[in-house]
């Protein structure tokens, strides 16, 4: 899952499983399978999570990083 990537490390989205409202927010936000998505870093407790995704970044909150499922290089 995307939350267990470490900052500075890439990782191609697989799918994710979201539903509703979340699973549109993330497809408008790129979160679509076989995009490139790279961790920036984490909030010291792990919430929220920056990544880059389609050259921007996007803040995304743990519960919504363990939707996402990604295969790191």
């Amino acid at each position: 899952m995307l939350r267990s990537i470490k900052p500075g490390r890439r990782a191609k989205i697989r799918c994710h499983h979201a539903k509703g409202a979340v699973r549109q927010r993330l497809l408008d936000l790129g979160f679509v399978p076989e995009t490139e998505v790279e961790v920036i870093r984490k909030a010291p407790l792990g919430d929220p999570i920056e990544c880059c995704v389609a050259n921007y970044t996007v803040a995304l909150r743990k519960s919504e990083a363990d939707l996402i499922e990604v295969e790191s290089d």
